[in-house]
């Protein structure tokens, strides 16, 4: 279906592969229109093929996502840099937006836009060869798929700054020590840590699920009183769902709950 992804699945967990090893992965107008339809595609899928969890990586050894193309972003004029800012925008809040949790699985170089990619997921495990960073202002520029918003609040204002303002980029364990990262692992144990960890998102209570990704998302920004506003109503609400007294009546007869496509 894609010339740039590779989209395979196993049950209700998807992972989504960027495959331009050649070229590093490096995300052009088409990646990022693929990732984007890709990711709709698995949002608007009936209940019963419905994803629980997704998985993000980069096709090969060296790469995650080495950053924007810049062989094509060279040429760009003004408006048009504009016009390819805002497709990484758009992808990056529907990342945020659909109902299963996305895990990047970073296997390599993570720069530019290819950082800003990992952090449109809701969090990121990185092999101990991953290499994290915002070289932009190196080629004039600054981030332009979010960077500067979503690192700082990762991450803190303040390595945000480090980060952005300098180029440099920094290892896994640097990353990790930051909070950019949640898990360093072994090149070789990455994808089977990422995969079983997406199959344990994928055993709970999906509507659960989502409504704890809304919650989290949203209320992040807000404050506390519309936050914790926004935790009652939800919790509400699940009290309403077949999830919810599948739940709770596995739990008094001492089962495990098996949840069914919504």
């Amino acid at each position: 279906m894609y010339e740039t992804l590779l989209v395979t699945r196993a049950d209700h967990v998807v992972t989504v592969t960027v495959n331009r090893p050649s070229k590093l992965n490096a995300l052009n107008a088409l990646v990022l229109a693929e990732l984007t339809a890709a990711f709709q595609s698995l949002e608007a899928a009936p209940p019963e093929t419905r994803v629980r969890a997704a998985i993000l990586t980069g096709a090969g050894e060296k790469a995650f996502v080495a950053g924007a193309d810049i062989g094509e972003m060279a040429g760009l004029s003004a408006a048009q840099a504009y016009a390819f800012s805002a497709a990484g925008h758009r992808l990056g809040r529907l990342m945020e937006d659909v109902s299963f949790p996305i895990i990047a699985a970073v296997n390599g170089f993570a720069l530019g836009g290819g950082c800003e990619l990992a952090l449109c997921a809701d969090y990121i495990f990185a092999s101990e060869r991953a290499k994290f960073g915002q070289p932009e202002t190196n080629l004039g520029l600054l981030p332009g798929f979010g960077g500067t918003q979503r690192l700082s609040r990762r991450v803190g204002l303040g390595r945000a700054r480090e980060l952005v303002y300098s180029g440099e980029p920094i290892s896994a364990e640097q990353a990790l020590q930051i909070g950019l990262v949640n898990r360093v692992l072994p090149a070789a144990q990455l994808l089977p840590s990422a995969e079983e960890h997406a199959r344990r998102i994928a055993e709970q209570a999906p509507l659960a699920v989502a409504a704890s990704k809304r919650a989290l998302n949203r209320g992040f920004d807000a404050d506390l009183a519309s936050a914790c506003e926004l935790e009652a109503r939800s919790f509400g609400a699940l009290f309403a769902t077949d999830d919810a007294k599948q739940g709770l009546t596995a739990f008094l007869a001492k089962r495990r709950a098996t949840y069914q496509a919504r």
